[in-house]
């Protein structure tokens, strides 16, 4: 432990719920180092409950699509302006921005040209497309904090001091459980093979994914009728939709065991997973379950997408192992038979995983480093070196 500042005040913003948990798991390693350091900016209740003082509730910065922040646009810029003078009239120390780069790396910036050390946790996804973002980012922070290390590479060739330092994740999660005891926890029949679908967690994702999610449920059923599906929800809008799919195809008879919440639980109880690509492909890694990965959008997303992205592997396993690990179904092969056989292959021939499992396990091990205390230690030697500096 090295308190060498007792008065250290550090600024941190979080604007949505998972940039608070990463902030309330950072600022309690950061107190090992710094046991009287002050904290404050905008947080949520996780960190709230670390004593991080919030100025505004976290809420207002909390909007996701395109048309929601256009909505929001005045409020948000009114938001990132209050902070930025409330930093510069009483300049900390440090100044830490958790995700959301659209609307912290402008705060980020203007800090730094006041001469406040910057720090970015969590790397917006440049090196997948729009990689000009990457001079802002340059003139933005002092330390990129990056989670894959593909990541720390990419801004080493672009000249941003980073460092990587695991995923949060990877060490929360224990893969080795077996699906038997989720099941149990989920009050599912235990014996039966298990599908789990997580069509995604946006109502934008469900209106693209129910109806093929539940026509490729139909069509495996029809052919299985032991097969058993769980299909988690993040909210009541989410379910409805789906829920409006299953009246659409008269799938009333299909066994799906629906859960508010739980999506992490629902992977663990399942042999397969059918899910739309997303952060939870990455849990799917972890929790050591097969997977199939598929996602539709418009025409037009779809084609700036293979026009302007820089990657070929869309499912972050795959983009991690770099070569396809778990099947990709997009766009055109997203159809219930595709969809379907795939996923019946990893039910058929158990062996099929076996390869898979060791890929899963040794990207496991690769993100596994305690990211949370590593990202402190980070922040540590940043904050020794601007003292070194300083002398």
């Amino acid at each position: 432990m090295s308190d060498n500042n007792p008065t250290l005040r550090i600024g941190v913003v979080a604007g949505e719920a998972s940039g608070d948990l990463l902030g309330a798991r950072l600022i309690k390693s950061l107190r090992r180092h710094y046991p009287h350091a002050r904290f404050e900016g905008v947080c949520g209740p996780e960190m709230k409950a670390h004593d991080c003082h919030s100025l505004f509730p976290m809420e207002r910065l909390s909007v996701m699509g395109l048309t929601e922040v256009l909505a929001r646009y005045l409020d948000l810029r009114r938001a990132r302006k209050q902070l930025i003078r409330h930093f510069l009239a009483n300049p900390p120390d440090l100044f830490i921005g958790i995700d959301s780069p659209g609307f912290n790396l402008g705060i980020e910036r203007a800090l730094r040209r006041a001469g406040i050390r910057t720090v970015h946790y969590v790397s917006p996804q440049v090196w997948a497309w729009r990689t000009w973002r990457v001079g802002k980012i340059r003139a933005s922070v002092d330390l990129m904090l990056v989670l894959f290390p593909f990541e720390e590479q990419f801004y080493r060739e672009h000249g941003v001091p980073v460092k990587f330092v695991g995923h949060p994740l990877a060490d929360e999660i224990d893969g080795t459980r077996p699906a038997r005891e989720f099941r149990e926890r989920l009050k599912l029949p235990l014996e039966k093979r298990t599908v789990a679908l997580l069509p995604g967690s946006r109502v934008t994702e469900l209106n693209a994914h129910a109806d093929i999610f539940v026509r490729t449920a139909q069509w495996m059923f029809q052919r299985d009728p032991e097969l058993q599906f769980v299909v988690p929800f993040v909210n009541r809008a989410t379910r409805l939709i789906f829920e409006e799919a299953i009246k659409r195809h008269a799938a009333w008879d299909l066994p799906i065991t629906r859960v508010h919440g739980h999506s992490r639980d629902a992977m663990a109880a399942a042999d397969v997973i059918l899910l739309a690509s997303g952060t939870a492909t990455l849990e799917a890694l972890l929790l050591r379950r097969a997977m199939v990965v598929t996602y539709r959008v418009s025409a037009l997303t779809y084609w700036l997408i293979k026009k302007f992205s820089h990657v070929k592997l869309y499912a972050m396993p795959n983009h991690l192992a770099g070569r396809e690990v778990v099947p990709e179904l997009l766009q055109a092969d997203a159809v219930p038979e595709k969809l379907g056989l795939t996923v019946e292959r990893f039910l058929t021939y158990p062996g099929q995983s076996v390869s898979v499992m060791r890929a899963y396990e040794k990207i496991h091990q690769t993100l596994r480093c305690n990211a949370s205390e590593q990202a402190a230690l980070a922040i540590q030697q940043l904050l020794q070196s601007s003292e070194d500096h300083a002398v």
